[in-house]
């Protein structure tokens, strides 16, 4: 489909979806609502596509909602949303949040400016986040006398811990991107003029791996957070240990390391 506040484009088995509503900030619309969650859906159906990069355009990643907006994201009754749209949790905002957590790929933000209330949310949704030297983060909800939502509550004490995450969501200040790299809320810190190609080079070497064991580790790792005993979660290691042993790039790994080649990964 034609979109017109963002933009999508595939290059090396990655795919970039850039938020482009430079003027606002890319701040969050009923209308980008929509066309990140159709997106989002159409690429985690794209079997070509083995990487998402999320980023903005302009100098901000995403500054939030848009106060200003009408019809607002979380209005129920806003044209075009489908009906398991009408019951998520704050409407469109709730449905791309979903959408990032049922993304089967690896997902990695690529922030490059603000990231802030909402906009804080879909970075920390996504599973790696690499920040520009101009990249900042706010739980800015404080400030507007609200809590943190779109899932911040739970994606930052799993982050940065309990008390660190309080800190910020009751604080709502701004924290520059060396300071999420100490707090373990970034993985990465890079140049401006690197973000996207330190990005690219990360969910290009993802994309040419044995993409079927990436995302079986992907969902692994977060299935393990909600195991009870390290037993429960070796059993799911042991079925999708299973799953690896009789695939294409498995017998293909170890033909590989035989022969003292590099592999060549199908994702099959």
């Amino acid at each position: 489909m034609p979109y017109k506040l963002i933009t999508v484009e595939i290059e090396d088995e990655v795919a970039t979806l850039t938020l482009n509503r430079p003027e606002k900030l890319n701040c969050l619309n009923a209308a980008i609502l929509h066309e990140m969650s159709a997106a989002l859906i159409d690429l985690n159906k794209n079997e070509e596509v083995k990487a998402l990069i999320l980023t903005g355009a302009g100098r901000s990643f995403c500054s939030g909602a848009d106060l200003s907006g009408q019809p607002y994201g979380t209005d129920k009754n806003q044209p075009g949303i489908s009906r398991a749209e009408h019951i998520e949790p704050f409407v469109s905002f709730g449905w791309v949040i979903r959408q990032i957590e049922q993304f089967t790929k690896p997902v990695i933000a690529a922030v490059n400016g603000i990231a802030a209330g909402g906009g804080l949310a879909y970075a920390l949704a996504a599973d790696i986040r690499i920040a520009s030297e101009n990249a900042s983060f706010s739980a800015i909800f404080i400030k507007r006398g609200l809590v943190p939502d779109c899932g911040v509550s739970y994606y930052l004490p799993r982050l940065v811990g309990v008390s660190k995450a309080l800190e910020l969501m009751w604080a709502g200040d701004k924290i520059d991107a060396r300071e999420a790299e100490r707090i373990g809320l970034v993985n990465k810190v890079v140049a401006p003029g690197q973000l996207m190609q330190s990005a690219h080079e990360f969910a290009k070497g993802l994309a040419k791996g044995p993409s079927l064991a990436i995302e079986m580790i992907k969902r692994m790792a977060y299935g393990s957070l909600k195991a009870d005993t390290v037993f429960t979660q070796m059993a799911v290691e042991d079925f999708m240990q299973q799953v690896c042993r009789e695939s294409e790039d498995a017998r293909e790994g170890v033909m590989a390391f035989l022969e003292k080649r590099e592999a060549k990964f199908k994702g099959r």
